[in-house]
């Protein structure tokens, strides 16, 4: 395939070595398979696999691909296996997969490889290779239009299978992104998958794809509900486990038994932890100061009025303490759905810059800009202002929290891939932070981070942290006692009592 093709349908086959290894693994678990169905066979790689670790199987692949499908038939004729297999040209999306799966009986695998690729990327390509659209993890409000829309192609996929087995007994075994196999673990535990035992076995997906990502193969046994928790296994070729990652409550943790010893530090921040600016036109409003004017990323020199230029830090400015901000950021708005037409009369030069890049601004593709004033920007209101704050980058995978100060008489912003708290003081920023980076603070977040993901860190998984508890944890209760007796509780960013109590998550006995 052509590289956009590749690109749309996630068309990154499997090596037959590795297909043999996973077959291997399955029929040493115990796996022996009356039927072993691929819904995304490709060249025929695992059907191949399969056929010779489970002689007596019948094998059913499918591709949208025909030269594919012709490719896998020849090669299980090849190896003796065309009277028990079938391979079928079909769409996954197209397929009733409910009455496909009814016409099969005996002891089923799901086996195979689905595409690594996520809707937003084929998007970008310009693709139809997707899913009728649908909410279908239930996200609501701004979540379900910004990137937590954003799914892999294959989690849909792996969804759509766990729905039409409809509870009955089977495995499956899929290669994926590990962040992928806990997205489905997570709403199979939730929503009564049935997941009676489930395994992650790690792999190399930058020797096996040539992708720089974290990879395993999921394994589950379907049918009867187990433990809301699944063995993490360093590789295909090792029997005992690295941790244990699961369900608590409503959340992932990423090593369920240390968690439990940190449990008591659980609950619900009482400040609202906030992202940063969202403009997503990085190109026009990031801007590199100069002596005299300012330069944007491509080279552009512009001479700007002051009163809409920030200071800015990167979430690696903070995962590498940096706080000395060596950006600017135009600001077009005070607040979310603030009119921007103001600033042609209050900067001229700025909105002259604005309007010349106009159409970079209309071309962005989020919906959350849809119907907003021209030259909008998100995570922008009052909080976004305060002098002091402590932020966290977002994208690394050590939270290391920093104080930021005023820079030149201005509060400083940061990019959206990094997540603050806004603070009128320097002593209520301080303490904060102290307790954000205590010992206590920093083994309870390893236990809820997921290193592997492109977003570590983010301001769901901050807001469980209990700073009371964390600061009594830490032998900082007098830290935390100055910032209860501060005006820090007037700002509008302290999470509402009713909130709280309506929010606060249940874990379970403590």
């Amino acid at each position: 395939m052509k590289s956009a093709h590749k690109i749309e349908f996630g068309d990154f086959q499997t090596p037959q070595s590795l297909a043999s290894e996973v077959c291997r693994l399955i029929r040493s678990l115990g796996g022996t398979p009356d039927i072993v169905l691929e819904p995304t066979a490709g060249i025929g790689s695992f059907l191949c696999a399969a056929a010779d670790a489970f002689p007596q199987a019948i094998l059913r692949g499918y591709d949208i691909n025909p030269d594919y499908v012709s490719h896998a038939r020849r090669a299980l004729a090849k190896i003796g296996a065309a009277s028990r297999s079938r391979v079928t040209r079909l769409d996954f999306f197209d397929c009733d997969w409910e009455l496909e799966l009814s016409g099969l009986n005996g002891r089923l695998l799901l086996l195979g490889n689905l595409p690594w690729v996520t809707n937003s990327d084929i998007s970008l390509v310009n693709g139809t290779n997707l899913p009728t659209k649908e909410n279908f993890l239930g996200l609501r409000g701004i979540s379900a239009r910004t990137g937590k829309s954003n799914f892999d192609i294959s989690e849909w996929m792996l969804i759509r299978l766990l729905r039409a087995l409809h509870g009955r007994t089977a495995m499956l075994a899929m290669l994926c992104k590990s962040a992928t196999a806990r997205k489905f673990l997570r709403y199979a535990w939730q929503n009564d998958g049935r997941i009676a035992e489930a395994s992650l076995y790690r792999i190399d997906a930058t020797a096996h794809f040539g992708a720089s990502v974290d990879a395993c193969l999921l394994f589950c046994r379907i049918g009867a509900n187990g433990p809301q928790e699944a063995k993490v296994y360093n590789s295909l070729f090792v029997s005992d486990p690295i941790s244990r990652m699961g369900l608590i409550g409503n959340d992932l943790v990423s090593d369920t038994e240390k968690y439990r010893s940190f449990q008591h530090l659980e609950g619900l921040c009482p400040f609202r932890w906030r992202s940063g600016v969202k403009h997503d036109c990085a190109a026009v409003m990031e801007l590199r100061p100069l002596a005299d004017n300012v330069e944007n990323a491509e080279g552009e020199r512009v001479n700007l009025e002051s009163g809409y230029l920030f200071p800015l830090l990167k979430c690696s400015d903070l995962a590498n303490g940096r706080t000395t901000p060596q950006r600017l950021v135009l600001v077009t708005q005070r607040f979310v759905g603030d009119d921007t037409s103001a600033i042609a009369k209050a900067a001229p030069r700025t909105w002259s810059y604005l309007q010349k890049h106009r159409s970079r601004f209309e071309a962005r593709k989020s919906s959350i800009y849809n119907g907003q004033v021209p030259f909008a920007l998100f995570g922008i209101g009052k909080y976004a202002f305060a002098p002091w704050k402590v932020a966290v980058s977002g994208l690394h995978r050590s939270a290391r929290f920093q104080v930021i100060s005023p820079h030149l008489s201005k509060p400083v912003f940061f990019d959206d891939a990094s997540y603050y708290l806004p603070f009128e003081h320097e002593a209520d920023a301080r303490a904060v932070a102290e307790i954000l980076n205590s010992r206590p603070s920093q083994e309870f977040l390893s236990t809820l981070i997921f290193s592997d993901t492109k977003r570590p860190v983010t301001a769901e998984l901050l807001q469980r942290l209990n700073l009371a508890a964390i600061a009594h944890e830490a032998g900082l209760d007098s830290r935390w006692r100055q910032i209860q007796s501060s005006s820090f509780y007037a700002l509008v960013d302290v999470v509402p009592q009713m909130e709280l109590i309506m929010e606060k998550p249940s874990r379970g006995k403590k």
